[in-house]
């Protein structure tokens, strides 16, 4: 088409389409015309589908960025929720144990995505539950996370001395008080959790929620343990020991999958138990969880090369300095992303495979593949 053409509205070159129309109908026009008036309607139709294809493809881009802020916007009131539940459970500080509430509390209240408690709330909903009997899990279940953090930063182990942009809890109370807020936060997450039995009252089914409640218990302890969470740090420690052709692809992927994939098996499994959901469900959450765990591990790993202090809110190189072999040096950087993205989507798959739909929660899923922090 001539540029005087291209400058046409939409609904001006439609109008010519209708004109090449009604011309190419006229039973007095040459072949000749025709040919010519042909050609034309075929640059204005051209020019019509690149017009349209323009405007869906803006259409799509604001649905997207509008979808974006719903979903930001959801997430930051979940997050808020979380933390209320959380620190609803926290105890307070008095007495002469006070000091190490004070180490507790400064740890559980550091900020933090709160990712776990959320995810089993939203795999509760995902199978119809409804009630507050999911809230001492979700505040237990951070409450071990963080226990788990504060450890973790101790000279005896990542001697980290930042953590969520603020000095970690060894680097305030000492190391000696900080190994106690982390043993407090355990055995206070397990107090937590069973105060759930005392919210099930009178039910047609009330059996059946006390055995919900108690499995949930035994997930709890079983991912939290030694063949859970503490089994990963276990092999973690001891990889670290080793000569880094000796850290095979398999032990890394033992270490991810119970350093961090476990805690969120915990939170997928044990919202959909307290909701009800049979056990081939819970299973196949299981499957998934580990995916996502592994994915937010591995991507942790990638930031650890990528980010900065000021975005993550602790040092990055963290795991160079500490000479420990990560997924991201086994496998490259490229190839890390590229498995982050797999395991999700692979997780995505088992999340709507479901009779019900939560798409905040497979929208978070996603959300964790381009996470920068």
């Amino acid at each position: 088409m001539e540029t005087a053409e291209k400058e046409l509205t939409l609904e001006e070159a439609f109008l010519r389409l209708e004109e090449v129309t009604r011309a190419l109908e006229d039973e007095n026009i040459s072949l000749e015309e025709s040919f010519t008036v042909y050609q034309k309607g075929m640059e204005l139709l051209k020019y019509c589908n690149e017009s349209i294809d323009k405007v869906e493809k803006k259409v799509l881009v604001l649905n997207g960025r509008e979808n974006w802020m719903n979903f930001k916007e959801t997430l930051a009131e979940k997050t808020v929720h979380a933390e209320d539940v959380l620190t609803k459970y926290l105890p307070e500080e008095k007495g002469y144990q006070k000091k190490v509430i004070e180490s507790m509390n400064y740890s559980v209240l550091a900020g933090g995505k709160r990712l776990r408690p959320i995810l089993m709330e939203e795999s509760f909903r995902l199978f119809g539950g409804n009630s507050a009997i999911v809230e001492p899990f979700m505040a237990a279940l951070e409450m071990i996370h963080n226990y788990s953090l504060v450890h973790d930063d101790l000279p005896a182990m990542d001697n980290d001395e930042y953590r969520r942009g603020r000095k970690t809890t060894w680097n305030v109370y000492g190391e000696g008080m900080a190994v106690l807020a982390g043993d407090a936060l355990l055995n206070k997450a397990f107090e937590t959790a069973a105060e759930a039995f005392s919210m099930i009252g009178e039910a047609a089914d009330i059996a059946a929620r006390y055995a919900a409640v108690a499995k949930a218990l035994q997930i709890l302890a079983n991912k939290a343990g030694i063949y859970g969470m503490i089994g990963g740090q276990c092999a973690d420690i001891c990889a670290e020991e080793l000569p880094a052709d000796h850290v095979t692809k398999e032990l890394l992927w033992y270490i991810h999958k119970n350093k961090t994939a476990a805690l969120i098996e915990a939170a997928l499994m044990i919202g959909a138990v307290l909701a009800g959901a049979p056990d081939e469900a819970v299973k196949k959450l299981e499957q998934a969880a580990e995916n996502i765990g592994i994915a937010f591990q591995i991507q942790d790993d990638i930031l650890d090369v990528t980010s900065s202090l000021e975005v993550l809110g602790k040092p990055v190189g963290s795991d160079e300095k500490n000479h420990k072999v990560t997924y991201v040096r086994l496998n490259g950087l490229e190839q890390s992303k590229k498995d982050v993205e797999a395991l999700s989507e692979e997780a995505l798959k088992i999340l709507s495979s479901f009779d019900r739909r939560n798409e905040f929660l497979e929208d978070l899923v996603r959300a964790l593949i381009t996470r920068e922090k």
